[in-house]
Order: structure tokens, then C-alpha cells, then sequence
């Protein structure tokens, strides 16, 4: 099947230019496998450098199915997850919120459906051949809102609704196949996208729900979740231009635990979340030797479709871009930050590694190709 390619230095120096991002990837033909021949026609990796690799479907579809099966090759039965989880592609509310569904031990990465299957969700589907285990309750599919609902497939249904009740309900459904409360709490804009997604990272990673608030009311589905775990600590993601003060003191009334995790703009407040700690809530990097993943603040489906490369590999936060060609200055000065480095020998050095997600109409090769010069290993003094 097609090669997953990145991680590990390179003997590029610090300050050379990186390198164009190149076609990579053995081709599928050689292995004839359904993993493999949904692979080949998914285009899966797109391009790679040393330190990044990018899964770049022209559409939602085939970025969700490319992601799955970088997580999950299926070339065995141990390698395919136990059930998939469907979205509509109109609803990123629902996408973020069924996220943790990614988190152990259910593991189901997301796939995007249209009203109906496209035919590269049907492609990653047939590959990935879930067959329901114990941890999914026997479900081979989660079916959010609108999303489709295949034939002879066992699933499991979260009823369509508003994005605070979907979310609810996924935070239920989560609470069931667990079989525990969650450690923490996420509270998202619902009507700020951008400021939203870096909590379907965390949520993968964690398991810890993600519930919706308006930016000046708490909706009753919310409140309704909140209360069944009052112990719980919560955390709101944004500024207070997307989930208003007053909110703040509304949910502190149902809990005193609570707290705000925010930057002044979206790719801002998603570096606060990769670096926030507070206890066992938050990313916690701020050093080298990590994973990342890059996607466009304008696309917040991509933050739930990517989601699984946050849960498994080399685990790491969302980070976001706001233009196709240019890489925000917060953006570039946080990696700056955590850019690895070493001084006498490299293959004991740290690495980072970074996804990124969408085309090249989402990310052009050179804004790829200055993350990776980012992410590369450089030495720190010693000899030359």
C-alpha cells in the first residue's frame, strides 16, 4: 500500500532552504489489496518531506478516508478499527463533538457522508471492514445526525438535532461506552468554528466530551449534559467574544471548576490549547520531540477529520493556518519554539513531526515546505 512517510532529521543544515515537497508513496498495484487499492486511488500521502506529510484530498471525503487509513491500514484484522464513525459533511458541530469516539478505547476514526456514501467513504469503509467489538457496544458504525446509515451494518444512531443537542448526545453515548465519566469537560463556541476546532483534537486524544455554548446563552442541552457530571472539571475554548463572560458565570454556577482556554485570534487560541496545562487537562508542548497537526482556521470539518492523527502515532495537537500561502507569524514562532535540536549526535536527538491537512488550494507546497524547515532538526552549537 501507499508508504506513510515522515519524522526524523535529515542531513539538511539549519539554515538551507527545505526542500520542494515531493510525490511519494510505493505504488498500490504491487499489493492487491482492498487497503491497497483505496489507498492508490485516494492519492494517499500526497506529498512528503522529511519532517511533515500531507493527506490532501480535494474534498472531505477523501481526506477523512485518507486519514483513517494512515491510522489503521487494514492489512490485517489487528490494524482495522472495530467501527467507523459517519458525519455529514454539512455538520462540523457534530464532527468535532464525535471526536472522542476516537479516544480508547473505542477507536473509531471519522469517515464523511453526503446524504449518502461517496465513493471514497464506501472505498475506506469496504478496506477497513468493521466488525464491532465489545468497547463499541457491537456497533460496526456511528451514525451523527444527517450522516448516512449503511445497509448491513450494525449502527449505532445519534438523532439529528441542534449542534448543543447532537453533542449531548454524543457526550452520552461516550459516558456508555466507556463506562466511566469523563476527567475533563469542553466547552466550544458553537457558532465559532475556527475557534472550535483545536477541541476535536483534544477530544480524540483525551476522551474528554465536547459540549456547545452559544457566545451570549447557554442552550439547555448543555446545561442538561454538564449537570450529569457536576464533580467534573470544564473548560471553555475561546475568547469571550465567542463564549461571552456571562456564559463563564453561568457555568460556574453549575460547576466552580471551570476555566478559559483562549488566544486573541483562532490560530492563537489553538497554540494556547497545545500549550495549556492544567493538571491532566491540555497538550503540555512546549518543547521539542512531538507531533502536530496544520489545518485552515476556514475549514472546520478538517479539525474532526483529522482528529485520529492526534490519538495515535506521534500524538499531537491542532494547529492552524489562516492563509493557503502565507504561515501566520504565531504559527511560525511557536514551532521556532519547539524546534528540535541537538549537539553531538542526532539519532538521539528529539523530532517533530507534522500533518498537514488539504490540497494545495488549502496549503500551498511552500507554506508545507517552511513547516518542515521548522520541524527539522538543527544542531546547537559544539563544533561544525
Amino acid at each position: 500500500m501507499a508508504a506513510i512517510l515522515g519524522g526524523g532529521g535529515s542531513t539538511q543544515g539549519p539554515d538551507e532552504p527545505a526542500p520542494a515537497p515531493a510525490p511519494s508513496g510505493e505504488s498500490a498495484e504491487q499489493v492487491e489489496t482492498p487497503t491497497a487499492k483505496a489507498a492508490e486511488e485516494l492519492g494517499y500521502p500526497s506529498f512528503a518531506t522529511n519532517n511533515t506529510t500531507r493527506v490532501g484530498g480535494s474534498d472531505p471525503a477523501t481526506t477523512a478516508a485518507g486519514v483513517a487509513l494512515a491510522v489503521f491500514p487494514a492489512t490485517t484484522p489487528a490494524q482495522r478499527p472495530a467501527a467507523v464513525t459517519l458525519v455529514d459533511e454539512a455538520d462540523w458541530q457534530g464532527a468535532i463533538a464525535a471526536s472522542v469516539l476516537m479516544a480508547t478505547p473505542v477507536k473509531a476514526p471519522i469517515l464523511v457522508s453526503d446524504g449518502d456514501l461517496p465513493d471514497p467513504t464506501a472505498q475506506a469503509l469496504e478496506a477497513l471492514d468493521p466488525q464491532g467489538a465489545k468497547a463499541t457496544g457491537k456497533a460496526q458504525v456511528f451514525s451523527i445526525g444527517e450522516a448516512a446509515r449503511p445497509e448491513g451494518l450494525k449502527t449505532t444512531e445519534i438523532k439529528p438535532g441542534e449542534p448543543a443537542a447532537v453533542a449531548a448526545s454524543v457526550a452520552e453515548l461516550r459516558d456508555k461506552l466507556f463506562g466511566a465519566p469523563p476527567q475533563h469537560v469542553v466547552l466550544a463556541p458553537e457558532g465559532d468554528p475556527d475557534f472550535a476546532m483545536p477541541a476535536a483534537a483534544w477530544a480524540a486524544r483525551s476522551g474528554d466530551p465536547v459540549l456547545f455554548s452559544g457566545s451570549e446563552k447557554l442552550p439547555a442541552a448543555t446545561v442538561a449534559a454538564l449537570k450529569r457530571h457536576t464533580q467534573v472539571p470544564i473548560y471553555l475554548l475561546g475568547p469571550s467574544s465567542a463564549i461571552s463572560s456571562d456564559v463563564f458565570r453561568e457555568v460556574a454556577k453549575i460547576d466552580k471548576r471551570v476555566r478559559r482556554v483562549s488566544g486573541e485570534d483562532p490560530v492563537e487560541n489553538a497554540i494556547a490549547l497545545a500549550r495549556y496545562a492544567d493538571g491532566g487537562f491540555g497538550w503540555n508542548v512546549n518543547d521539542p520531540g512531538h507531533g502536530f497537526v496544520v489545518a485552515r482556521s476556514d475549514s472546520p470539518l478538517d479539525a474532526a477529520l483529522a482528529a485520529p492523527l492526534s490519538a495515535s502515532g506521534t500524538w499531537g495537537p491542532l494547529l492552524l493556518t489562516d492563509d493557503a500561502d502565507t504561515l501566520p507569524k504565531a504559527l511560525r514562532e511557536y514551532l521556532l519554539d519547539v524546534k528540535p535540536g541537538y549537539t553531538t549526535d542526532p539519532t538521539r536527538a528529539f523530532y517533530n513531526h507534522v500533518w498537514v491537512i488539504g490540497d494545495q488550494e488549502a496549503i500551498d507546497v511552500n507554506q508545507q515546505a517552511e513547516i518542515d524547515q521548522l520541524a527539522e532538526l538543527a544542531r546547537i552549537g559544539g563544533e561544525p
